[in-house]
């Protein structure tokens, strides 16, 4: 029972010496990725266009060229129509000429999961948000330099925020991305 009890006192200590030493950017990070959630099924049927509902929920395509952002050229981020859950960056679009927007990186790796896609003959990826599971888009190896690679993400699954409007949003963590040189969209 000591030992137990010993143990038990070790773990405290231990956890409590670590979280003493987060920074406060740690801490800010894991509570904002706290916060991004999923709503009820109702509540999203209420909140989304059929489209919107239909593309995050059951994996659905929005028509190529006839989407918002296919052709958004404003400087901003785009986060998770569901959950705002940030995913892409204007500074990491371009004209793929796919009709979809394209990007060849993401703006937060760790809200970004992908998982194999076998609905139609060939074997493609499948990207989904994190913390809402809802489905964006898909990845294919074929984008330009640096990464190769391009995310076709449906605007459907989007909303975008304007740079001018991130601080007011919550996002202002994100304005420093525009304040370097401007990189080709």
């Amino acid at each position: 029972m000591k030992l137990l009890a010993m143990t038990l006192l070790l773990m405290t200590a231990s956890i409590t010496a670590y979280a003493s030493e987060m920074t406060k950017a740690e801490s800010s990070t894991i509570n904002a990725a706290s916060s991004y959630q999923k709503p009820s099924d109702a509540e999203l049927k209420k909140r989304l266009t059929p489209l919107q509902y239909s593309v995050t929920q059951h994996e659905d395509t929005e028509r190529a060229f006839d989407n918002e952002y296919w052709d958004e050229k404003r400087d901003g981020i785009y986060v998770d129509i569901v959950s705002g859950e940030p995913l892409f960056s204007s500074r990491h679009k371009y004209k793929s000429g796919t009709g979809w927007p394209s990007f060849y990186s993401t703006l937060e790796d760790d809200n970004i999961v992908s998982r194999d896609d076998y609905h139609l003959v060939f074997k493609r990826t499948e990207v989904r948000s994190r913390h809402a599971d809802s489905h964006l888009g898909h990845l294919f190896k074929d984008g330009p330099e640096p990464t190769s690679l391009r995310y076709c993400i449906n605007s459907a699954s989007l909303r975008f925020i304007p740079k001018e409007k991130l601080v007011e949003e919550g996002y202002g963590e994100y304005l420093k991305n525009f304040e370097t040189g401007v990189e080709e969209k």
